[in-house]
């Protein structure tokens, strides 16, 4: 580990000097290169001096106790001793996570698709209260939501609904939502006060660049239909309505919330790249699972991964087994303690893999 560190130290001072090079200086896009890279080295390397700082501490104070002391300055030297022996272990810990892969997608946009499971209208219903939940969290990070497609049910719910956030790292903090939803509650179409359970499932795609998949024309069918609205009301008058079909694998991208049938293309082939790319992705970690399985990870969409139970107003996360009691908040886009807890497990997982050779 040390010598990795030391390499990265290295690294960081020859940033460090290119920063104030004239060339760099006087050229925009690598001069946001650069800094983007030093200032991702920063936390690593300033953990790792402070280590060195407090390892040089350790030896002196260890020194002091050879010596001859009286009693009462022994006694403090040895609870010195003790707290920097914890703080060294404390960052020798905070190194291990920083040196551990970066996910490469973690600083991307993303697409979210949530879709209406087991529970009819009810499950329509949780669905759209998903769709609030993220959209508050985006709102609370001042990121941007776009529409791109959708599946209104008469009273207010989406059969589906698929939309992107636009925002530095909104993949890093979103990827643990992949899975099956599940909500407990009393529907207000419910006349004589039985509890509910229904489901939704929720996909979190990174956004794929046009550079990361060649996708050729002569793989797609492109159908072009009329829009329509809730209930079968008709949105538009006009065949802008989109349906794209990737014929390798069989995967079907619709689109019409545009009015324009240019429009609803272009949000289509968004969808469908970033699901191939969510393919791709899927079949690499499957060669690697046979090692490791990971219980956090961005999760199997089959698996049921979060209950929310409106009677008890509890959300209970089954991964980690987190139970928190304050589903409004929760609901309101509040998700920050369950994505950090997440985040935290995931780590620990990938740190018990690689400190077991895996």
């Amino acid at each position: 580990m040390f010598d990795k560190l030391a390499e990265l130290e290295e690294r960081y001072e020859e940033l460090a000097a290119r920063l104030s090079h004239p060339d760099v200086i006087g050229d925009p896009q690598e001069l946001e290169r650069i800094a983007k890279a030093h200032a991702e080295l920063a936390p690593t390397v300033e953990a790792y001096r402070e280590l060195r700082r407090v390892q040089e501490e350790l030896e002196a104070t260890e020194a002091m106790l050879d010596e001859q002391l009286d009693a009462e300055l022994r006694e403090l030297a040895k609870e010195e001793l003790q707290t920097l022996k914890a703080r060294a272990e404390e960052l020798r810990a905070q190194l291990r996570r920083l040196l551990l892969p970066k996910d490469p997608n973690d600083e991307k946009n993303i697409i979210v698709e949530i879709r209406a499971g087991a529970g009819g209208e009810e499950a329509a219903l949780f669905a759209a209260d998903l769709f609030r939940m993220y959209s508050r969290y985006a709102e609370e990070r001042r990121w941007r939501v776009e529409m791109l497609s959708s599946h209104e049910t008469e009273l207010g719910g989406f059969k589906e609904v698929v939309f992107m956030i636009h925002g530095k790292g909104a993949y890093s903090r979103l990827k643990y939502e992949s899975g099956v939803h599940r909500v407990q509650r009393i529907p207000e179409t419910e006349a004589s006060g039985r509890i509910h359970t229904s489901t939704a499932t929720v996909a979190v795609l990174p956004e794929a660049e046009e550079v990361e998949l060649e996708i050729r024309p002569d793989e797609l069918r492109i159908d072009v239909f009329r829009s329509g609205g809730k209930g079968g009301q008709s949105v538009n008058t006009t065949d802008s309505a989109i349906r794209i079909t990737h014929l390798p694998t069989g995967i079907v991208v619709s689109c019409q919330d545009e009015r324009s049938q240019l429009q609803n293309r272009e949000k289509a082939m968004r969808v469908l790249r970033a699901r191939l790319l969510d393919m791709k992705r899927r079949e690499r970690e499957a060669e690697v699972a046979a090692a490791r399985r990971s219980q956090v990870g961005t999760g199997d969409r089959s698996e049921r991964i979060r209950t929310y139970n409106f009677p008890q107003g509890r959300v209970t996360d089954h991964r980690i087994g987190l139970t928190l009691y304050r589903l409004t908040e929760f609901l309101d886009g509040d998700l920050d303690e369950a994505i950090d807890a997440l985040a935290a497990a995931d780590q620990a997982e990938q740190l018990a893999h690689v400190e077991a050779g895996g």
